[in-house]
């Protein structure tokens, strides 16, 4: 008799997974920079940019999806702020992955309500 094989696990559950295991314990650990430059460690930024202006919508919109993708726990709390993060969520959701995008709204549906009332 042949043994089982186990079916490979789906790389979405893999994704979920991981991203989950980033998560900050809640909104308000995050704590980074509201305006100025940012370097990210190269870890983070491995490909192209890592120094992003605050002050620079599109650059601060690009940090934060590259912390959200690639970033640890501790990246995150370092890195994004939350006050920034909620008020940008409604523009950042179509720019991150689908896997990330549903990590972040199940565990703080504070994003997902506030990017529906327009930041109010």
């Amino acid at each position: 008799m042949a043994p089982q094989l186990s079916s490979p696990t789906p790389a979405a559950d893999v994704l979920r997974v991981r991203y989950t295991r980033r998560l900050p314990t809640s909104l308000g650990d995050l704590a980074g920079p509201v305006q100025g430059r940012v370097e990210l460690p190269l870890h983070v930024a491995w490909s192209g940019l890592r120094t992003y202006d605050l002050d620079r919508p599109q650059q601060r919109m690009s940090l934060y999806r590259t912390v959200l993708a690639e970033g640890q726990r501790d990246d995150l709390v370092v890195f994004l702020n939350r006050d920034l993060l909620l008020a940008q969520w409604s523009d950042l959701r179509p720019l991150i992955s689908r896997h990330i995008r549903t990590v972040w709204e199940e565990a703080f549906p504070e994003l997902v309500r506030h990017a529906s009332t327009g930041g109010s």
